[in-house]
């Protein structure tokens, strides 16, 4: 039996496969991956072409990109790129990175935690009170009668 029409009768691996990748959640845990992952280029773009060379020029006219401890050097006799080195210029742009996604994840976060403040703290409608219950009703005219009559001991 072809695997389109296992998923189209919802039965075994096939049938639970389609519930899951078709549920909501995951469509828009989907989303917010292929988001998250354009996010970072931008990101990436932004600390390595915008907002490092300014830094880099303040602190000495610096590329943190090349900025690396060598370990052991490259020997130009043999295969070339063995050498070994610790690139902690491109772990601070990874910090720099890092540190504007998570201000801009915090940001909407706080965002979305107002609104949802703003949303728990507004009324939903001014509710008018109930309609009086028959035997409040009958009460009420009771007594609206008896302030219509004058008191026991006087004459009208």
């Amino acid at each position: 039996m072809p695997v389109k029409e296992l998923a189209a009768r919802g039965r075994g691996f096939f049938g639970e496969f389609r519930e899951f990748a078709i549920r909501g959640n995951v469509v828009d845990l989907a989303v917010g991956v292929i988001i998250g992952a354009a996010f970072g280029k931008i990101v990436t773009t932004l600390v390595d072409n915008v907002i490092m060379p300014p830094i880099g020029l303040l602190v000495g006219k610096v590329d943190f990109a090349h900025m690396q401890w060598v370990l052991k050097p490259d020997n130009p006799l043999t295969k070339p790129n063995e050498a070994v080195v610790l690139g902690y210029g491109l772990f601070i742009n990874a910090i720099v990175q890092f540190t504007i996604v998570a201000f801009v994840v915090f940001l909407l976060v706080r965002a979305i935690n107002r609104v949802r403040e703003m949303e728990a703290r507004k009324p939903e409608g001014e509710a008018s009170p109930p309609p009086p219950t028959p035997t409040e009703t009958l009460l009420m005219e009771i007594r609206d009668e008896l302030r219509r009559r004058p008191p026991a001991g006087k004459k009208a």
